[in-house]
């Protein structure tokens, strides 16, 4: 197959959403319709042990929620679909923006009973930054909610964006009896089942066909009256509009009855669209061109706990990757060969040969890659757009065990590589603080140690209101800051000055006094 055909049929996306809305339920749904996994892992369910797919951590199997990107690959009709399930809460917020920068659209999980949420705010946010398309699915029908109306409004008014829905649901909660599917002109009637596949039936014209034996005379009426408002009210599908990221189709469903999900899915592969150029610094990247390019977005430490192993996840941006062929570590300025890329299904991973724009490739990684690294056949490029924010809460981390400081030391270094959280050394007492944007994060991170490592760590608090990045052209300016600042300095994991303010007005006075020194509150710069 030409490789123009092999990316055409790639179709990389996110799911995303406020924690709870059936994220990871999803997820494990569009997998089963892929033929991907065989049952379904009742999510958070203690009476069946089965997890989620994509919760493959000991801690999140504890706790139900998603604390890392997982990716997750299949083919269904014919194309490639790459999944990449995030995590919802947001201490882990930072995960997802990097997860959004290689994916090509995204899907937006909403619980009909509490629409939209604060997390799910902000992840739009993000999306709207880079014109991603975006499809919304609003779940939990089988569960009694909000009016569909209302929803829409909500949607439209707190996502800022126009909408349409691409199907309407017959009833909620316990008097659900299915969707009305406008795009594919069928009624789909609803089954609680959390395994099997319900069937539709095709209505080429929704006031002359016999609703009436299906859903009863009433809800037949109304469904009329509710579609007939619905294309009133609304414009129709463009599809020019949803890829330039200014129009949500909307769909309605169950996630966990396995309902709207197959409707969801045949229109994304329809509609969504396949791998799309990327912006790196020193020029547009065509995913259609012949040489490889691609990025590191994320690395993973003990996939395998049995093994250690570090993962760097690539998003190939253009072109073909093989496997045993050199290519170029840009920011090592060395070329580098991979004798086992692997291909993902969550923890479990197989060798691949090939892997084409679109694709997300595992490479093992001895401590080689920082995410934002470029790999490419040999051209310099740097892709932007993956900064690791300021952090909001900071706390020394203590060794807990005298005689396991190693593996603290190795636990701390592959975790902060992860871009799990970030660490400080502080200049004037050598003792490493670790900052994060949620409390959360510090739980997994002691947990991990504890697990993955055998270490044992304690924290301890540190009062301060922001790290912020500093550099100056001045070189006499910046050595004066850094000796009269000197308690208050620490380096980051890369060597670089890092200022520790202890409050706003401390931070303020800094850089009223030092005219010529920028304060940078992203690392990337």
């Amino acid at each position: 197959m030409s490789l123009k055909k092999e990316i055409q049929k790639r179709r990389t996306f996110a799911i995303i959403s406020h924690p709870d809305a059936g994220k990871t339920t999803l997820t494990e749904k569009l997998l089963l319709f892929g033929g991907a996994i065989h049952i379904a892992g009742a999510v958070k369910s203690n009476k069946i042990k089965k997890t989620a797919t994509s919760d493959w951590m000991e801690i999140e199997k504890q706790r139900g929620i998603s604390v890392a990107t997982s990716v997750m690959g299949f083919e269904y009709h014919d194309h490639k679909i790459n999944i990449l399930d995030t995590p919802g809460h947001q201490d882990f917020a930072e995960d997802t923006y990097r997860t959004l920068t290689a994916v090509d659209s995204v899907i937006v999980v909403v619980d009909v009973a509490k629409g939209v949420e604060v997390q799910t705010r902000k992840l739009m946010d993000v999306c709207r930054m880079r014109n991603t398309p975006v499809m919304i699915f609003v779940n939990k029908l089988d569960r009694e909610g909000r009016d569909p109306f209302d929803i829409l409004d909500e949607l439209e008014k707190e996502l800022e964006i126009k909408i349409r829905p691409l199907s309407w649901p017959i009833e909620m909660g316990e008097r659900f009896k299915g969707v009305y599917n406008l795009y594919k002109k069928s009624l789909d009637l609803f089954q609680p089942s959390k395994q099997t596949v319900t069937k539709s039936i095709a209505v080429k014209d929704i006031n002359k066909d016999d609703l009436e034996k299906h859903i009863g005379n009433k809800l037949a009426e109304t469904l009329r009256e509710e579609v007939e408002l619905i294309t009133g009210v609304y414009p129709d599908f463009d599809r020019e509009e949803y890829l330039a990221g200014k129009l949500a189709p909307v769909f309605f469903g169950s996630a966990l009855n396995n309902f709207g999900v197959k409707e969801l899915l045949d229109c994304f592969i329809d509609i969504a669209p396949s791998p799309r150029p990327i912006k790196a610094e020193e020029r547009k990247v065509d995913p259609y061109e012949d040489a490889f390019t691609g990025f590191v977005f994320k690395i993973h430490a003990n996939m395998d706990p049995n093994h250690r192993s570090r993962i760097a996840f690539v998003r190939v941006c253009s072109g073909k990757f093989e496997r045993n062929v050199n290519y170029k570590h840009v920011r090592f300025d060395r070329m580098m060969r991979f004798s086992s890329p692997t291909a993902f299904m969550a923890q479990k991973k197989e060798i691949l040969d090939e892997a084409f724009a679109g694709d997300i490739v595992g490479l093992p990684d001895t401590g080689n890659f920082k995410i934002g690294d470029t790999l490419t056949s040999g051209e310099d490029l740097h892709f932007k757009g993956l900064p690791s924010f300021s952090p909001e809460m900071f706390k020394y981390i203590e060794n807990a065990d005298p005689m396991k400081s190693k593996q603290l030391q190795k636990g701390i270094e592959q975790l902060m590589d992860e871009g799990v959280a970030q660490l400080f050394t502080h200049q004037f007492n050598g003792r490493k603080i670790i900052g994060t944007v949620g409390q959360l994060q510090f739980e997994v991170i002691e947990y991990r140690l504890l697990n993955e490592y055998g270490a044992k760590s304690r924290w301890e608090p540190i009062n301060l209101y922001k790290a912020c990045w500093i550099e100056s052209e001045n070189a006499e300016e910046l050595a004066d800051f850094k000796k009269r600042k000197y308690q208050y300095m620490a380096h980051d994991k890369q060597g670089r000055d890092v200022f520790l303010a202890e409050s706003n007005y401390m931070l303020m006075m800094a850089q009223q006094d030092f005219k010529n020194i920028t304060f940078h509150f992203t690392s990337e710069f």
